[in-house]
């Protein structure tokens, strides 16, 4: 159908109506969190539960709609070309590469029907002349409307392209080899060492690394994988392109790097590191890889820590799973402690985690004994309750609370 341009009254109130949509605050926010809330739903778990597909997905979301935005701010009376940014195109990548197919891009649409409801009430409020609506409202769901079709049939012809391409490399199958290990699938072992040029009757240690930057650099990601083999000792280990911007990472080890040597590799790069724990054979292979799925998304979760096994988050992972419970858990337990300086927490902590010993704790904490005992002896004062009476409790509120956030609701 050919494009029919608005009027320049509806031109005006385009552009006024997306000011207001892009103004910095809780509308855009809001807006977004509620996009992405739409395009997860009801998808593969394959997407839903690797936090690095999530990330990229939210942010082909935020960028389909800044496109949109920004385009109307332009001229708002020509049609709107589909996005050619990266953050389309990388997505395209990410889903052809875990096996995905273009159905997932469907959730685009969901995400469409919730901006154009925002949009709606945002037109409502800028004319109360029912022409002047009518004629906004018909032009601007053409405009958003044709710019998701052409968007997504632009990423569909890229995910064609790059699944061409995918095919004829080694990658392809090193991931579609480990992917039907993790699920259990019945594959004989000599055929998959073979594959992945890597042996299965050991134990292994698996790592997911990876960065959240929209293109990240492979070079940073490949040298933090040798920084974890590295630091267990190992030679040789099995890496795997995941997405874009993760790595999948096998080390044939039996125990884990020092996570403070692990830290200190990683530098100032912008590269995040979960590992499992070490597990022998393919079994082993299969559950430390879980391990560190599951560790990855803690680390998503709590934005601050760049690197963390899956030994030391068992717990956080068994009673932390209700954000919302888990937060009051901290805040009742923990009182003015929970808001105190970090040191003090971590002090404490290290210290129920030695059986009340502080020399033991001293020197995990690399500090004196005396100092261990006055940081206690303040952590306690500012406790609700005795330690004497709830140690229990606030060990398990001590280990939960660098990955809640406490401001929240």
């Amino acid at each position: 159908m050919r494009w029919q341009r608005p009027s320049p009254r509806v031109c005006e109130l385009m552009q006024t109506g997306v000011e207001i949509l892009a103004a910095p605050g809780e509308v855009l926010e809001s807006l977004l969190a509620e996009i992405d809330e739409a395009t997860l739903a009801d998808q593969d778990p394959g997407l839903t539960l690797d936090p690095a597909l999530v990330a990229a997905l939210r942010r082909s979301n935020k960028a389909n709609l800044l496109f949109w935005i920004e385009a109307v701010r332009r001229d708002p009376a020509t049609p709107v070309a589909p996005n050619r940014g990266p953050e389309p195109t990388i997505i395209a990548r990410d889903l052809i590469r875990r096996g995905l197919d273009d159905s997932v891009l469907q959730a685009w649409r969901a995400g469409q029907n919730v901006a154009w409801r925002r949009w709606m009430s945002i037109a409502l409020g800028l004319t109360s002349d029912p022409d002047e609506l009518a004629e906004l409202l018909d032009f601007s769901a053409r405009s958003i409307f044709e710019f998701v079709d052409a968007t997504i049939a632009l990423v569909s012809a890229q995910m064609r392209d790059e699944r061409e391409q995918l095919t004829k490399g080694t990658q392809a199958e090193r991931l579609e080899t480990v992917t039907l290990l993790i699920d259990g699938a019945p594959l004989r072992r000599a055929l998959a060492e073979s594959r992945l040029g890597y042996g299965l009757d050991r134990s292994h240690l698996a790592a997911i690394v990876w960065s959240n930057q929209v293109e990240p650099d492979a070079a940073t990601l490949g040298q933090a994988a040798e920084a974890l083999a590295a630091a267990v000792g190992a030679r040789r280990h099995l890496t795997v392109t995941a997405s874009v911007g993760a790595l999948w990472v096998w080390v044939p080890a039996d125990h884990l790097p020092d996570a403070q040597l692990l830290e200190s590799v990683l530098g100032q790069t912008d590269v995040f590191v979960a590992m499992g724990s070490p597990a022998s054979g393919i079994d082993g292979f299969r559950r430390s890889h879980l391990e560190a799925l599951a560790t990855q998304r803690l680390l998503v979760r709590a934005g601050h820590l760049r690197c963390a096994c899956w030994d030391s988050l068992q717990l956080v992972a068994l009673v932390g799973h209700d954000d919302g419970l888990a937060r009051e858990f901290v805040r009742r337990t923990l009182g003015d402690l929970a808001h105190a300086d970090a040191e003090l927490r971590r002090t404490l902590a290290v210290y129920l985690r030695e059986q009340s010993n502080a020399p033991r704790a001293a020197k995990v904490l690399f500090a004196h004994r005396n100092t261990v005992l006055a940081r206690v002896a303040r952590a306690e004062r500012l406790l609700p309750k005795p330690l004497s009476i709830q140690s229990l409790e606030v060990a398990v509120a001590l280990e939960l609370a660098p990955w809640i956030d406490l401001r929240g609701s």
